[in-house]
């Protein structure tokens, strides 16, 4: 049995999340030789720590109650580099402007030789090779599949079950708000600004839905898997992008007359980034609905593989992050 000590760092949406996961998957951890104890918790307010493993169930009750976890006055980076554990959980929110926490989180575990599993997009936008170096001369894993698809494995689908196949290029709905808007202004035959403030009103698009809507959160994704995948130096300034603002109920009319759908599609090739708006064959594997992302993979051996699955949402997002800390430990 591997004894893991970790901190998860961020206790928004999603490090709630994956407090949620490890308490229902403890058994399931343990059966593949993995005792999972989180020893700290940080949110924006502080911390607890308690090097016996803390009570998830309290931690989110108490998070529930008062708004935050925090018992003592000390940050995320102070819990990595003073508290012994083995596995930072990193789930600050995503900046892509500095990196943000995020980054001096991710950084300050690597120098502590700490693992590290994360969903920020943040920092691997703007500083994916200072981190992969980073990790590599300390000797630590890094894994961040829950950065590009939610519970919709892409990367690790790629590095695992596709090893051996060259990648040509990946294409795919990577922003479920963007799928939603467009999928709803088409059954309805209403305008963007309609369905923009519905997906509001239901909890799918932000208060301020810039990210999404201008393409931006699509971008970031791509810049990951163009680094993680095709081995690229890029940043979010070398990805062509177009969001979904200028859309119209008429041009998605017809569109549909002409057996088509528009969905704003990312594209990562070797010699191209891209997130635009497209015409897709409703046939097609990637005229998925609602909220769902979709991604074909296009190889030399193995053709085209395509996957579907939820992009966001706290328990999915943590489901891939269950994912990741399995991957490092049970090997």
């Amino acid at each position: 049995m591997r004894k893991v000590r970790a901190s998860i760092i961020g206790f928004g949406s999603v490090g709630r999340g994956v407090a949620e996961v490890l308490l229902q998957k403890d058994d399931e951890l343990k059966s593949l030789g993995i005792d999972l104890d989180v020893v700290a918790i940080a949110d924006s307010r502080g911390s607890e720590i308690n090097t016996e493993g803390i009570d998830l169930n309290a931690a989110l009750a108490r998070k529930s109650e008062t708004g935050t976890v925090a018992i003592e006055d000390l940050t995320g980076e102070y819990v990595i580099r003073n508290v012994d554990h083995d596995l930072v959980i990193e789930t600050t929110p995503t900046d892509i402007e500095t990196g943000g926490t995020g980054l001096i989180n991710m950084l300050a575990a690597f120098e502590n030789g700490r693992d590290v599993v994360t969903s920020n997009k943040g920092p691997l936008t703007l500083k994916y090779q200072e981190l992969m170096n980073a990790a590599s001369e300390s000797g630590c894993k890094f894994m961040f599949e829950a950065t590009v698809g939610g519970a919709m494995p892409i990367i690790n689908l790629v590095k695992s079950t596709l090893a051996g196949n060259e990648i040509l290029s990946i294409e795919g709905i990577l922003n479920g708000t963007c799928n939603y808007i467009l999928t709803r202004m088409m059954e309805e035959n209403a305008s963007y600004e309609q369905m923009l403030a519905e997906s509001k009103e239901l909890g799918i698009a932000e208060t301020d839905p810039t990210y999404d809507v201008e393409g931006i959160d699509a971008a970031c994704k791509l810049v990951i898997l163009a680094n993680s995948i095709f081995g690229q130096n890029a940043t979010y300034d070398d990805v062509e992008v177009i969001g979904i603002t200028k859309i119209t109920p008429e041009s998605l009319a017809l569109a549909n007359d002409e057996g088509y759908v528009i969905k704003l599609i990312g594209e990562v090739r070797k010699d191209r980034l891209r997130v635009s708006p497209r015409l897709v064959p409703a046939s097609h594997p990637l005229a998925v609905g609602g909220t769902l992302n979709v991604a074909s993979i296009h190889t030399d051996l193995a053709g085209t593989v395509t996957v579907a699955g939820r992009g966001a949402g706290s328990i999915e997002t943590a489901s891939a992050i269950l994912s990741d800390v399995i991957s490092i430990y049970r090997e």
